[in-house]
């Protein structure tokens, strides 16, 4: 094979330098199309191509979709892809097609998390002079790492022999679990025979490699904001609705739903917002809260309870209650047969010093839209975890990777989707 192109390590550096949150990556999906040009990919899709954007989840205001945009603009992203991507629309698939034969996905997310990243020098982005260029943002859970492997697979699989097509989908907006159900609902996946997915560390260390993930929680985000009218608190409280009484009458009953006999729940308000003074009697409240379940039967007992309350607290004291749902994701596990696959393929890469066919996620991802999906339509679909140690844990400002597991994920990918793309298994050398 000759020598490739896309060294993941300079380009897990490259995108870790400039992260951008979640329907906001528009120097990122320019960057990945010029990437992908650039390896003489078939197709490449942009934009509206890749979404339907009716299923978005999670879309910021107007004013941060512009902020990011004109930052992009600044960092010399290309004009025709932001055209394409204005508004929120970001990602890329991108599309490989040999004739007839087995088609198989391969997805990495490539949004990050808006806080700021450590600055020290034990920081190894720090003191290596990759850490984040923009400010409150950083890739604190491996996309960056996920995006290099992607481009890695392409291009390898590129330089193979094969008859079937291979789509490489780049998805937006995980980190708010807004993106998956947007790109899953496209054109580009109906005709998915097999599908895999990625994610960097998760508690496995690096040589370590799970065929395939399961037991991810089921979940929903949403924000509830309660309406009253205000009132002086002094002279004439009984003239106002108290917005804040309802939220927190809301909060308290939340926490007291009754768990299920049948799996796990999970219930947390993560923030509220009310008030304007202490004189004053607030008209209006807002809480943003989510809802885990261990199946997506339970998730949907836990909601009708949630709706309930929420209704229940907002008449309680005089108000009412709107309610958006801002990311969503149900489980989905793993199938046996690609995990199989997947667990084979590592036992023979000579990076690989541990191989788990299954392990519990054990915390929730939108990739299962498009894992549902596949399912559906016949096919098979994993979930692989390429094991990585670091300093931290996820989403926090130190988290860090071992870069050693960027070429073992590379390796391990681009050998398992080969050989459901011929049906027989690549040789080691040849990748």
């Amino acid at each position: 094979m000759p020598e490739p192109q896309i060294a993941t390590i300079d380009v897990r550096r490259q995108f870790h330098a400039y992260p951008e949150p979640s329907w906001c990556e528009f120097y990122t999906t320019s960057r990945l199309v010029d990437y992908v040009e650039s390896l003489g990919v078939d197709e490449v899709f942009v934009g509206d191509e890749t979404l339907d954007v009716d299923e978005r989840l999670g879309v910021p205001d107007e004013s941060t979709l512009e902020h990011w945009y004109d930052n992009a603009a600044a960092m010399g992203a290309r004009s025709d892809v932001l055209e394409s991507t204005a508004g929120g629309n970001t990602g890329l698939v991108a599309v490989v097609e040999r004739g007839p034969g087995p088609v198989v996905g391969l997805r990495v997310d490539i949004d990050a998390l808006p806080f700021e990243e450590a600055s020290d020098s034990s920081h190894t982005p720090a003191a290596d002079d990759f850490r984040s260029e923009n400010t409150g943002v950083m890739h604190a859970c491996g996309h960056d790492g996920h995006m290099a492997i992607g481009l890695g697979v392409l291009e390898t699989l590129m330089h193979e022999e094969f008859s079937g097509t291979l789509k490489v989908f780049f998805q937006p907006a995980e980190e708010v679990l807004g993106g998956g159900r947007a790109m899953a609902a496209t054109r580009h996946t109906a005709d998915l025979d097999a599908f895999f997915a990625v994610h960097l560390g998760l508690g496995h260390p690096t040589g370590e490699i799970v065929g395939g993930s399961d037991r991810p929680l089921a979940l929903r985000q949403s924000r509830a904001t309660f309406h009253g009218e205000s009132a002086h608190a002094g002279f004439a409280p009984n003239e106002g609705r108290n917005a804040m009484q309802a939220m927190s009458t809301a909060i308290h009953n939340l926490y007291g739903i009754p768990r299920h006999e049948d799996d796990l729940t999970r219930v947390n308000v993560g923030r509220a917002r009310a008030g304007a003074a202490s004189n004053v009697v607030a008209d209006s409240a807002t809480i943003d809260l989510e809802v885990r379940a261990g199946t997506n039967d339970v998730l949907d007992y836990m909601l009708s309870h949630v709706d309930r309350m929420l209704e229940a607290a907002a008449c309680m004291h005089d108000c009412s209650v709107s309610t958006t749902t801002i990311g969503r994701a149900p489980r989905v596990d793993s199938d046996g047969v690609l995990s199989e696959l997947v667990a084979d393929v590592a036992s023979r890469h000579p990076g690989v010093s541990s191989v788990k066919r299954h392990a519990p996620f054990g915390a929730s991802e939108d990739t299962t839209y498009f894992m549902r999906r596949v399912l559906e339509n016949g096919g098979n679909a994993t979930y692989v975890i390429v094991g990585t140690d670091h300093p931290s844990g996820h989403h926090t400002p130190r988290f860090d990777i071992d870069e050693r597991s960027l070429e073992i994920g590379r390796v391990v990918l681009s050998d398992a989707i080969f050989r459901v793309l011929t049906g027989e298994r690549a040789q080691d050398d040849d990748l």
